[in-house]
């Protein structure tokens, strides 16, 4: 505990450690770990393995430079696979050179190309991040591939007492809201202070301003109004903070909310007092947002009272499940009525409800929330879910714990995904946060052999099945069958591959990076054809299953 630069003489002002145990942690998991210290005209070192010091510090000779070098080799008795993801690293690297303006931080992968994957054979194996404009170019890099409703992002800092604190901001022509707060260089998935204080001021500063300028009571803007089109980054660095959890994904210290609150009050009013054809952009903007709100408002009321006066609570194509408790309960989303009949058919009927969707639903990347409640495929899916939608939603009224998407194994059934991980990404993100969904893994091939029946997930496994099946000499080959469709099973089948919780393969939808999944969903989903062009012509290598 407490090894950290952190901790004593005061090494440094700010820091992200709360225990001073990082390089402690390293040490202990590393089969080799070196350090190296330059200063005062010569160098030192110690070395370690596994934990353990094999000598005191000792003096290797002169230096001209300055500075530390740590070199470290994972243990492979504590960690079976060892892999580094040069994406990953090259993610975090630029994320910190933004958020430290004006650093230099080199990459460099020594590694043979042929322990790598495609995708990182196609990077960069020598890289630098240099951001003079540190998070006003990282605000740019985030709308990079969209619509910018303004010409710069705006930027303000203050120092405030041992605390630094800096907001950029920009609109783009979208209906989602982008934000991203750092505490000390750490990104704090949860938000805390600094962000509450951040959507305090922005709400009271536009609205304020709005106010002002068209000389009535704009009182109807909301908060989210206001943050609807919104990308900003939030980051502040100060002495000492206070994170709930050893995760640091909340920032809890107090003074965080009225110090953030107030610079983005006077750095932002300033701004919109003396660039008004900009401030008139932003007041557009929220307003078009603001009429839309309560266009979805009634839009929504409209379909509650629509499904109360004809006396169902849901829908009539939904089979549901006897169980009553969620925990329990399974809903499957499946493509079509042809696989929704198997899968009626094949489920348990107990604990597994099936909802068949017809066609692609509506890309709600495209579309405000009154436009998506007119979508009868979505207000199916909203009502069975149960949670309510937009300002009304409750994650505690949802009604299954395990929500599955299966749709087919081919183009359409991707697309069709991606048209439903777009739709609870952006309108029921709890549920992914809360573990809820699952994309089902239905096999891709059937293998018949004289009397044995097998399935295969992969080509890999297929062929090892081949292998398998064929060591003994037969005059007839084994029958392959490729499934590119659900309805091609029959429910026994259905059940025993995708449905049976003691076979079946699920994947769970996590979010890991916020930024990027914000990023790949407003690309692939959104207005501007241009990024999913360069998506597609980059990947384009990397392609294994093509229908044509």
């Amino acid at each position: 505990m407490h090894a950290g630069g952190k901790f004593g003489d005061g090494g440094y002002k700010v820091s992200g450690g709360l225990h001073g145990v990082g390089v402690s942690v390293v040490n202990a998991l590393s089969q080799l770990l070196k350090a190296e210290v330059f200063r005062d005209g010569k160098s030192y070192s110690q070395e370690f393995i596994r934990g353990a010091s094999q000598a005191t510090v000792k003096e290797t000779g002169p230096s001209t430079e300055n500075g530390t070098r740590i070199t470290f080799t994972p243990d492979h008795q504590i960690f079976p696979v060892i892999a580094f993801n040069r994406k990953t690293i090259l993610d975090h690297a630029r994320q910190q050179s933004y958020l430290t303006k004006g650093i230099i931080i080199r990459i460099i992968d020594r590694r043979s190309s042929e322990d790598l994957s495609i995708e990182e054979n196609n990077l960069p194996t020598d890289f630098t991040f240099h951001f003079q404009g540190g998070i006003g170019a990282y605000v740019g890099h985030l709308v990079r591939n969209r619509h910018q409703l303004l010409p710069a992002p705006i930027y303000m800092a203050k120092q405030i007492e041992d605390s630094l604190i800096e907001v950029a901001l920009t609109y783009v022509d979208d209906f989602n809201e982008h934000v991203f707060a750092f505490a000390n260089n750490i990104h704090t998935t949860e938000g805390g202070t600094h962000l509450t204080g951040f959507r305090s001021a922005i709400t009271r500063t536009i609205t304020d301003y709005a106010k002002k300028s068209n000389g009535k009571d704009d009182s109807v803007l909301s908060g989210e109004d206001i943050r609807e089109g919104l990308t900003a980054v939030v980051s502040v660095k100060l002495p000492e903070p206070e994170f709930e959890g050893q995760t640091k994904s909340k920032l809890g210290s107090p003074a965080m909310r009225g110090a953030v609150e107030a610079v983005v009050n006077q750095g932002l009013g300033q701004f919109l007092e003396e660039n008004p054809s900009v401030a008139r952009t932003i007041i557009e903007k929220v307003s078009l947002s603001a009429r839309a709100r309560l266009a979805a408002k009634a839009a929504r009321e409209a379909v509650v009272r629509k499904g109360a006066l004809e006396g169902m609570t849901l829908p009539g194509k939904l089979a549901d499940c006897s169980e009553k408790d969620p925990s329990k309960s399974e809903l499957y989303l499946v493509e079509g009525d042809s696989a929704g009949g198997s899968a009626k058919s094949g489920r348990d009927r107990r604990f597994q409800a099936i909802l068949p969707l017809r066609g692609k639903i509506l890309n709600v990347e495209k579309a405000r929330l009154d436009r998506m409640l007119t979508n009868e495929e979505i207000r199916s899916l909203i009502v069975a879910i149960g949670i309510g939608i937009g300002e009304d939603k409750n994650i505690a009224k949802i009604r299954y714990h395990n929500i599955v998407i299966m749709t087919d194994a081919d183009v359409d059934g991707a697309h069709i995904r991606t048209l439903l991980l777009t739709f609870f990404y952006r309108h029921f993100r709890e549920i992914i946060e809360s573990g809820y969904l699952y994309i089902a893994t239905p096999p891709l091939f059937g293998i018949q052999y004289k009397k044995e029946f097998r399935y295969a997930h992969t080509e890999a496994e297929r062929d090892q099945i081949v292998k398998e099946m064929t060591d003994k000499p037969s005059a007839h080959p084994p029958t392959i069958q490729r499934y590119k469709g659900l309805g091609e099973m029959n429910s026994e089948q259905l059940w025993e591959t995708t449905l049976n919780p003691e076979h079946r393969v699920l994947q769970q939808v996590t979010i890991i990076d916020a930024e990027a999944a914000d990023g790949i969903f407003a690309d692939l989903m959104g207005e501007d054809v241009l990024p999913r062009k360069r998506f597609i012509q980059s990947k384009a290598a990397s392609v294994r299953n093509l229908d044509v």
